[in-house]
């Protein structure tokens, strides 16, 4: 093998390495809502884990993917550790396909319809398709589509390039010499685990074996034993991945690594006796590209059977293996691993949006009680509940940003902007909590009160923004453009109701039943109280904006606006449900 020869080699390996990782990569950016979906109808049945583990494994072609999936799910607390043990079994199945599909290179015949089913017959067809579908379609999911079969296409090639550069080693007495050292199992289980754990595939690394294969001179006990390693390799990138992650997804990785260690531990100690006693002939035979497709197959499934009824065991072992210590674990919220498949981080950042809603809602009720009846045990819950939101909103936002900078799906990027938007509305509600509650705090601590009339219109004003802030909580929550449509014509009303009581306070003023220290705090609780509705209003506008498809939110609610009966009715309706005491006599003198 001359210096041509293997500058070949290395360029065929290099385009099968890359065609395989962005094929992988485009995949899980195509099937992400799936994958949402399938992770969201997991249970903690053997069978639906088995399921899924294998058939996500299959569609984005990499057990190391999934596994480093499967550990960030279960560090962000949307997998247990049980539903991950099944999963990843299944995974270690799925990953068999891509030895199959690489397999098909090794096709030879005369036939027409059979050499069409031969990579280097159909892979140009395919490349030409991915190559129009990512020059010149502006969809995103079929630009992914795309650089799928462009990556197919490429570590097809880089398969062929690789095989047609190693085939002269067939001939090669020192390359045969290398390969006998292998027919020693432990040295073969060795050098598969070497390989897979650099190159952190053993989807990658079986394609390797398989090119090898073309020589001749790679025989069925040589390639089992590295088979066998290769399935302990593949273990590093999850491992890696569960640095810094909490005790159960560390427990995962390990249950990763427990998993294949014993299942080869077993089976190549089976794989040796049979070979002591009967001394099988097909051991010394070459393997060919669909034997050894077969053969890691046949293994992964023989250690899938073994372990099934011993995952309870597993779980066990892992449990005694990463013991519990209480106090030293911090539940992660969001979770990086989990950027490999952006619709399911954007699940898991909802989930952490609607806990800061909620949180902020809340606030803000309790800060509403605590102006009209102050207790410091209220207004320290308020404190720390805005402290909480305040978490929450640099978590997410950080997290959004990162997100919002790889490739993801357009509908991902509308709804990760969506909650760009709305984080800061939410955490801005529970900071004007904590005014009411220094509003309420001076007040009481000066022994100061408001007067009756003061009083009956913030019992007005305060059940107006309670129920905006129920109704825009709801329309995030739910996505729900009715209820969305129902907070500007509210918050036109609470501007209004505003004015008034301003209006009211500088009579009350001017006729000296209230005093212009309580005017002051007076004054700073309405402008609290209207920006609170202001800030309802943008979540409510952002809701009708993705809705639309539209990210302005200023035009969605003028439109909105503009020559709406819907809006006028809601707005009439809200006027005679908050009218302010005194308002009615007012009509009538006029009238």
């Amino acid at each position: 093998m001359d210096i041509f020869q293997i500058l070949t080699m290395i360029g065929g390996l290099s385009l099968f390495l890359f065609g395989m990782s962005i094929m992988g990569q485009s995949l899980e950016r195509r099937a992400g809502g799936g994958l949402r979906a399938v992770i969201g109808k997991l249970t903690t049945g053997k069978a639906a884990g088995l399921l899924t583990g294998l058939g996500v494994t299959a569609v984005i072609q990499s057990s190391s993917a999934t596994t480093v999936m499967v550990i960030g799910f279960v560090n962000s607390g949307l997998m247990t550790l049980k539903q991950a043990i099944h999963v990843i079994m299944g995974a270690n199945v799925g990953t068999t396909i891509t030895a199959w599909i690489l397999s098909l290179a090794g096709i030879e015949s005369s036939n027409v319809f059979v050499r069409l089913l031969k990579p280097s017959s159909f892979t140009p067809v395919l490349a030409l398709i991915g190559i129009i579908f990512y020059l010149f379609c502006k969809n995103a999911k079929k630009k992914d589509t795309g650089m799928i079969l462009l990556g197919f296409a490429t570590l097809m090639f880089g398969m062929e390039t690789m095989s047609g550069a190693v085939s002269g080693l067939g001939s090669s007495e020192s390359f045969r010499n290398l390969l006998l050292l292998f027919q020693n199992p432990v040295l073969g289980v060795l050098a598969g685990a070497v390989l897979t754990a650099v190159i952190q595939s053993s989807s990658a690394s079986v394609g390797i074996l398989q090119a090898l294969a073309v020589t001749g001179q790679v025989s069925f006990g040589a390639a089992i034993p590295i088979i066998m390693g290769q399935n302990i390799g593949t273990c590093v990138t999850a491992m890696l991945s569960s640095i810094g992650a909490n005790k159960n997804a560390k427990r995962a990785a390990m249950v990763h690594l427990s998993f294949n260690v014993i299942g080869t531990a077993v089976w190549l100690s089976v794989f040796c006796i049979i070979r002591a006693l009967f001394a099988p002939a097909v051991l010394n035979s070459g393997a060919s590209l669909f034997g050894i497709a077969a053969a890691h197959s046949v293994f992964n499934i023989l250690c899938m059977v073994l372990m099934l009824p011993m995952t309870g065991f597993l779980e066990k072992l892992v449990n005694r293996m990463i013991p519990d210590q209480p106090g030293t674990d911090v539940k992660t919220e969001l979770d990086e691993r989990l950027f490999g498949t952006p619709s399911i981080a954007l699940e898991r950042c909802q989930e952490v949006a609607a806990a800061l809603a909620h949180t902020s809602v809340s606030a803000l009720k309790e800060s509403m009680a605590a102006f009209a009846q102050y207790s410091q045990a209220l207004a320290a819950k308020v404190r720390e509940k805005e402290e909480l939101t305040d978490h929450y909103e640099d978590l997410l936002g950080t997290y959004l940003v990162h997100l919002s900078t790889r490739q993801i799906s357009e509908s991902d990027s509308a709804q990760a902007a969506k909650l760009l938007k709305v984080i800061g509305d939410f955490e801005r509600i529970a900071d004007h909590g904590v005014n009411l509650i220094q509003s309420a705090e001076e007040l009481n601590q000066k022994e100061r009160k408001l007067t009756e009339k003061a009083g009956a219109e913030y019992t007005v004003i305060s059940g107006a923004i309670a129920e905006i802030l129920d109704i825009s909580l709801k329309a995030f929550l739910e996505g729900d453009l009715e209820s969305a449509k129902k907070v500007e014509p509210l918050e036109q009303v609470i501007d209004l109701l505003k004015e008034k009581m301003r209006m009211s306070h500088i009579l009350r003023l001017q006729n000296g039943s209230c005093s212009i220290h309580v005017g002051f705090v007076w004054s700073d609780v309405l402008t609290d109280l209207e920006r609170v509705s202001d800030h309802c209003s943008n979540i409510a506008g952002c809701v009708i904006d993705i809705a639309g498809h539209n990210m302005n939110i200023h035009e969605s609610l003028r439109d909105f606006r503009k020559d709406s009966a819907e809006f006028q009715n809601k707005f009439e309706e809200y006027s005679k449900k908050y009218t302010l005491p005194g308002d009615g006599d007012q009509k009538k003198e006029r009238g």
